[in-house]
């Protein structure tokens, strides 16, 4: 996998290179993105965490008119679902964020008008923690603060009850595509789509016996400014 993608990379940098004209217009060195949007949760991972947002910040290097190479960073907060665990006499939820830092590599097709068109693909780590709860109740004494400007009698409160939480770090790969608006000189309005797909770990029960892969797919849609 690994290898294909170093191939499939190479073989895009080289056709953007052979398409950019050689009277394209001057372009900013730089680009700086900022964004935000929906991040969709697919296949089997759809069955255990939610929809959520995404926040996202990059920077994009452009090595030609057509061919940019951008360092991107994201923060997708995941919604809470609750869990359909047979048996269980109690409601169990599952809450996860998922961050990342892909490289990435954007060509933008040499076409006239406000309305650029490009493609996206690359590779980065992804962090993803989660963690189950269950409600539960539990005990706070009575408390008065002026910075709080309230004095609370103390008793009983609802509270979430950890049932389990941890973390893993991966490798993964996103591909995708968008259009940028170009508002002015200075400003571009971008609506962008990509596929995200993460190796994740493999979980094993106490005998040793495989439960499956944590592997991770999700499609953020993201709405931006960039300058």
């Amino acid at each position: 996998m690994a290898k294909m993608v170093r191939v499939l990379f190479v073989l895009l940098i080289l056709v953007a290179i052979a398409a950019a004209p050689a009277s394209a217009q001057d372009e900013k060195r730089v680009n700086f993105s900022i964004g935000g949007g929906y991040t969709f949760a697919l296949s089997d991972i759809r069955d255990y965490l939610g929809d959520g947002y995404n926040v996202n910040l990059g920077l994009t290097f452009n090595v030609t008119p057509v061919l940019g190479i951008q360092a991107e960073y994201s923060f997708n907060g995941l919604g809470e679902k609750q869990l359909d665990v047979p048996g269980a006499e109690v409601p169990l939820f599952a809450n996860m964020n998922m961050q990342y830092g892909n490289f990435n590599v954007v060509i933008k097709p040499p076409v006239e008008g406000k309305a650029r068109p490009y493609v996206v693909a690359g590779m980065g780590v992804y962090y993803r923690p989660v963690k189950v709860t269950t409600p539960s109740v539990g005990y706070v004494p009575p408390y008065c603060s002026p910075w709080y400007y309230y004095c609370w009698p103390g008793g009983l409160v609802p509270v979430d009850l950890i049932l389990t939480e941890g973390s893993s770090t991966d490798f993964g790969i996103d591909f995708g595509g968008g259009v940028t608006f170009q508002a002015s000189e200075a400003v571009g309005i971008f609506f962008e789509a990509r596929y995200h797909y993460i190796f994740g770990p493999e979980l094993k029960d106490a005998s040793g016996a495989p439960q499956g892969k944590a592997n991770g797919q999700f499609l953020p849609i993201t709405f931006g400014l960039r300058f």
